[in-house]
């Protein structure tokens, strides 16, 4: 595949490149084209896979299978304090 780049796209790329934040022209494209690929995913999920966990989740709270805030802080604090033995 072959990209054309703006100039200004090229003289952006090059400065990144010559300040080390990227090896090369295209490990930054390859990067940055990544990044908002992955952005773009995220914007586009519908986050429908997550209902059966929220479903999971709220079957728990209803049978009582929950952590109290105070349960797990005094767990956090019991295990704090055998670490600082």
């Amino acid at each position: 595949m072959e990209i054309s780049l703006t100039q200004d796209q090229q003289a952006w790329l090059a400065r990144h490149v010559e300040r080390g934040e990227f090896a090369s022209v295209d490990e930054a494209a390859r990067q940055l084209l990544d990044e908002r690929i992955a952005e773009r995913m995220i914007e586009e999920d519908d986050l429908a896979w997550t209902v059966p966990l929220v479903e999971a989740a709220r079957e728990d709270v209803a049978a009582g299978r929950v952590v109290t805030a105070e349960n797990r802080d005094a767990r956090m604090s019991a295990l704090l304090a055998m670490i600082k033995r």
